[in-house]
């Protein structure tokens, strides 16, 4: 058996800007959650149950070994022997919540049965690798979600080709947030990229994605990185009014109301985290102690305040 360092954990990760959007080559900000974690390990009870989504993970990258498509040097034998003696991954990151599940997993089989030089493995390239062995899991993948897990650090996407670690400013604590709201219900990717995509190929909307959405979200990562907590409420709110009226499938139907009532009161403004469609949905608040009140029979989670 190989030594797994089951000590290493690779966390979660939240897309504060960008769902969506990036895909059409907007920029997108992303960090590391750390109250969700996931770690390679063996069971304590000695027992060798095979996990079956490692196993169909192995024949996937086995597949991509044979036929020589592969985009890096990788351990199959190793890996396969692991699993064979009960490897799995130990994780509290809730499936399909859009806060990288599949990416932290992806993460922790890279680190521990990679075979290149780290010296040649560049920001860039391990994106592309990440998205090819993510890709098992959502059909297509753009490789953030286990870059962030590995390198465990905030990462901004200027474009398709400038992707790279970021400094998340510090917010002068004060009675503002921004939250998550647990919908309490889980969702699959693949089927709401694959809907964003379809929708896309219409010109009208692709065309208001293009020239609206993207300014919009490119305004808020901007409005964030430099603490203009004004500019950052309202602009998120024209963000949430854009996704309330052309994102509404991917906008789970009990929410909608809720959606739509703090865009009227001005209470909050909630956009969505990831693909929607469950999950957590992410929200912005001038006075969060309000906002628990008036969402007192939801679950919130303070990101951070300011």
């Amino acid at each position: 058996m190989s030594q797994v360092r089951p000590e290493k954990k690779f966390y979660s990760k939240i897309i504060l800007f960008g769902e969506y959007s990036v895909i059409q080559n907007s920029m997108a900000l992303l960090i590391p959650y750390s109250l969700f974690e996931g770690r390679l390990t063996f069971r304590r009870d000695n027992t060798t149950v095979i996990d079956s989504e490692l196993k169909a993970f192995s024949l996937y990258l086995k597949q991509l070994i044979e036929s020589g498509q592969l985009n890096f040097q990788f351990d199959q034998t190793s890996f396969e022997f692991d699993i064979s003696q009960g490897l799995f991954f130990d994780s509290t990151i809730p499936q399909g919540y859009g806060v990288g599940s599949s990416g932290a997993l992806v993460a922790a089989i890279f680190d521990r049965y990679e075979q290149e030089n780290h010296s040649s493995l560049d920001i860039k390239r391990l994106k592309n690798i990440f998205a090819q062995m993510e890709s098992h899991f959502h059909g297509a993948s753009s490789g953030v979600d286990p870059l962030i897990s590995y390198l465990n650090s905030p990462i901004l996407i200027k474009n398709k080709n400038e992707v790279g670690p970021v400094s998340i400013p510090k917010f002068s604590k004060g009675s503002g947030g921004i939250f998550l709201l647990n919908t309490k219900r889980s969702r699959k990717t693949e089927p709401l990229v694959n809907l964003f995509l379809e929708k896309s190929r219409n010109e009208l909307y692709f065309n208001l994605c293009e020239d609206v959405l993207k300014p919009i979200t490119n305004r808020c990562i901007d409005n964030f990185l430099a603490v203009d907590i004004d500019l950052l409420l309202k602009n998120f709110k024209y963000l949430s009014a854009f996704q309330h009226e052309h994102f509404s499938p991917m906008i789970p139907k009990l929410y909608r109301d809720l959606w739509r009532e703090g865009l009227s009161t001005n209470d909050y403004s909630l956009k969505l985290c990831g693909a929607g469609g469950g999950g957590f949905l992410m929200g912005i608040t001038s006075d969060f102690q309000k906002t628990k009140r008036v969402l007192a029979a939801h679950e919130l989670r303070l990101l951070l305040s300011f």
